[in-house]
């Protein structure tokens, strides 16, 4: 699975309308995000880092909500946007979801236990349980 990286606000008129989900390395403004799900009528979710996340008003966290968006904190570690600008969640990743799936822990303990793993954020690995790995 691929999440689109956008580092400024100049870039999402760039993105391309079947982008599913998009990490905003940069403080959005509500039009940044109006704009981006109007550019990106497939996304499923928009990630931002944990600190602009409380930036976003309460108006766009419901908007979002209505569209059925998730909007997902969290940080991605290690990628350069220089050198590409999709950073991947490997297969690997998702074989791991489903391995521990069957071993019947709770949520919160399926989700520490992923989170230890894989080294993807909570918010990031409860949208790939709902969605991606059933």
């Amino acid at each position: 699975m691929r999440i689109r990286v956008v580092s400024s606000k100049e870039e999402i008129s760039s993105l391309s309308k079947g982008e599913k989900i998009v990490h905003l390395g940069f403080r959005p403004s509500d039009k940044d995000i109006f704009t981006l799900v109007k550019s990106c009528p497939d996304v499923k979710a928009i990630h931002i880092p944990n600190s602009y996340i409380r930036t976003i008003s309460n108006s766009t966290k419901m908007f979002l909500n209505m569209q059925g968006i998730a909007l997902l904190e969290g940080d991605l570690w290690g990628h350069r946007t220089d050198i590409n600008e999709y950073s991947e969640i490997e297969p690997e990743v998702f074989d791991r979801i489903k391995e521990r799936r069957k071993e019947g822990l709770s949520e919160s303990a399926l989700l520490g236990k992923l989170e230890r793993e894989t080294h993807l954020n909570k918010d990031l690995l409860k949208f790939l349980l709902k969605e991606k790995v059933k």
